[in-house]
């Protein structure tokens, strides 16, 4: 299944919310990224994901960039680039 990026960057968030048990809310206190911003990120009304944002939601999950993008969501052969 083709994905593009906004969509994987998505249901990566989704994934790891689920896997850490924590709530969106959670994430924007951990990452300082704005509730409302990951509400529009999961929900796909960001037009573009900045990789500032992402570096800042991976280090709300306790992450590197690295750990967030290592998901075969993000394989270029799963991407509609």
């Amino acid at each position: 299944m083709m994905n593009n990026v906004n969509r994987a960057v998505a249901l990566r968030i989704s994934q790891l919310l689920k896997e850490k048990g924590i709530t969106q809310y959670r994430l924007a206190i951990n990452s300082g990224v704005t509730h409302s911003t990951l509400k529009n990120i999961i929900h796909e009304t960001v037009k573009d994901n900045l990789l500032s944002t992402i570096i800042l939601i991976a280090g709300g999950f306790e992450m590197t960039v690295s750990e967030f993008l290592n998901s075969p969501l993000f394989l270029e052969e799963n991407l509609n680039i």
